[in-house]
């Protein structure tokens, strides 16, 4: 029998690191790859596999990359869907940082013939 999956409320974003932006005078993009995220379907229990990329323009503050791989795995026995799973990491990253822009893509892997891709974003580019 499968285990009960943690609620999303379990992960913690709060030591998830920053650190200053010491290029604060010129926007450009931070793009991070996780093509190794998991979590766990609320309805069976069964593990979801998946690519989260952020990409992100900073202001005063960078995120620190140990500390977000860290709160990635935390995910793993968390029960979550897609869309929650993407628009959580959104709304703590930019809670986290305060970007001028932030694109979180979580790209999943195959399940029952369907294969799903959520885009978020918070701000703009330019």
């Amino acid at each position: 029998m499968l285990e009960t999956p943690l609620k999303p409320e379990a992960v913690e974003f709060a030591a998830v690191e920053v650190f200053p932006n010491q290029h604060r005078h010129r926007r450009y993009h931070i793009v991070s790859t996780c093509p190794e995220f998991t979590s766990v379907c609320p309805k069976t229990g069964l593990p979801d596999f998946g690519t989260i990329t952020m990409d992100y323009v900073p202001d005063a503050h960078c995120i620190e990359l140990k500390s977000y791989k860290y709160y990635l795995l935390s995910y793993r026995n968390v029960g979550i869907f897609y869309e929650n799973v993407v628009n959580k990491i959104l709304d703590d990253m930019v809670a986290l940082c305060q970007p001028h822009y932030m694109q979180v893509t979580g790209t999943f892997s195959t399940r029952g013939g369907i294969h799903t891709t959520v885009t978020v974003e918070h701000g703009s580019p330019e």
